[in-house]
């Protein structure tokens, strides 16, 4: 992964979206992990190689 902004998406849970993404033929980069208090996050790539992460309470 090179740096840059990685733009976040709301959803109800990270575990569900990521089986959507490499069901999609997006990747899954980081796996769904805590962030403590603030919930999860997952980062994952589209089949473009657009890198993007998911945000959930659960």
């Amino acid at each position: 992964m090179t740096g840059g902004t990685i733009v976040y998406f709301g959803v109800e849970d990270c575990a569900v979206e990521e089986s959507r993404i490499e069901a999609s033929g997006g990747q899954v980069i980081k796996p769904k992990m805590s962030i403590g208090e603030f919930g999860f996050v997952c980062v994952c790539m589209d089949t473009e190689g657009n890198l993007f992460g998911l945000s959930s309470m659960i």
